[in-house]
């Protein structure tokens, strides 16, 4: 079996990541797999910057396909916030162990979120105690790795920004002209990696607003493997 290299383009404001393989085929063929994944695989004699020219030029055929492979994403069943439903934090699935408790509080042990409530019965409350225990937690861990990802960039004049948490549907974090990171809540649920490119790229902005070479020249120094952790985010399914 060949070996898999990832690599990416840029069209627009979008990033394309796709595995190129090298074979003896004569042509070039590029694939969009049900997992929204791109497949390229190309000639032995294959110039890689040829390679992603193809790959561009092909990328609102990409685009429109991964949009139709989402339809058909495994979505995650509604919430019953029972015993034994799994939840995610920090990229790892622990399952509720509800159980009715004078004092109300939420506890991480194990392998299980323990949620004591009065009612166990009472859904509403367990969800609201859940997602409080979840907000809590984002707001500690965001504040400690967004010192860490700082530190590997304040020599390039990054003055250290404001954090703040904000419910977004289709983002995982943003920033403003004044130094303020804006990050949702539900990052808090992705691999500690995960949460680290989103924060470092968001920093990068706050040098770079746009998302030229430059940008991407100062991401790859501070993050290497920016690509794979953004792959890696891109298939969280919260």
């Amino acid at each position: 079996m060949a070996e898999v290299a990832l690599h990416s383009v840029r069209y627009g404001a979008e990033t394309i990541h796709f595995g190129l393989r090298h074979t003896n085929r004569k042509s070039l063929a590029i694939s969009v797999l049900p997992d929204l994944s791109v497949a390229v695989t190309a000639p032995h004699d294959s110039p890689l910057e040829l390679i992603r020219k193809k790959v561009k030029k092909r990328a609102p055929w990409i685009l429109k396909q991964q949009d139709y492979f989402k339809g058909y994403l495994p979505k995650q069943p509604p919430r019953r916030y029972v015993s034994g439903e799994t939840h995610l934090y920090l990229g790892k699935q622990y399952r509720l162990k509800v159980f009715e408790s004078d004092v109300e509080a939420v506890k991480l042990r194990g392998g299980y979120i323990h949620v004591g409530v009065n009612d166990r019965s009472d859904t509403g409350r367990i969800s609201s105690l859940l997602d409080g225990w979840l907000l809590s937690h984002a707001r500690a861990q965001f504040e400690r790795r967004l010192k860490a990802c700082w530190e590997r960039l304040r020599k390039q004049g990054i003055p250290y920004p404001k954090l703040r948490l904000r419910q977004m549907q289709k983002r995982w974090g943003t920033c403003t002209r004044e130094g303020v990171i804006y990050l949702t809540p539900n990052l808090v649920k992705t691999p500690g990696s995960c949460i680290d490119y989103v924060i470092t790229h968001e920093l990068c902005h706050l040098k770079h607003s746009h998302h030229g070479k430059a940008f991407y020249d100062m991401l790859r120094r501070v993050l290497p493997d920016w690509e794979q952790r953004k792959t890696r985010l891109e298939k969280v399914n919260i």
